[in-house]
């Protein structure tokens, strides 16, 4: 069965300032699938990834840590580096795996969507 309406899904259940919060979501979440990572080290792996294509600054990606510790999609701890710097380390939680299942089906199923109309035009 094909999946349908995942633009609706968006367009309904996100106002248009929450489309770029719900990509960060994804990007974060799925760089967080690799492995537990610092701040500045999802930033980076984002960047890193997208071939630079994507920057993440700091004034958005902080606030959506929280976001995603507070529902629960992601746990934060304190840690020292090897080089003796404090930082917050996050990790996937079991309920942000899921998440992570969820959008990301949505969001390839909305790309490509969106890629046959380009395509088609």
């Amino acid at each position: 069965m094909t999946k349908r309406s995942t633009l609706a899904y968006y367009v309904r259940h996100m106002g248009r300032q929450e489309h770029p919060q719900a990509a960060l979501e994804l990007l974060i979440l799925k760089t967080l699938a690799a492995g537990p990572n610092h701040g500045f080290g999802i930033a980076l792996h984002i960047e890193e990834s997208s071939s630079a294509l994507l920057r993440v600054e700091e004034g958005s990606l902080y606030p959506a840590l929280h976001r995603l510790d507070k529902v629960g999609f992601i746990d934060a701890e304190w840690t020292v580096t090897p080089n003796g710097r404090r930082a917050r380390v996050y990790r996937l939680t079991k309920p942000g795996r899921k998440r992570l299942k969820d959008i990301e089906e949505s969001w390839t199923t909305l790309a490509e969507g969106v890629r046959r109309v380009l395509r088609w035009a």
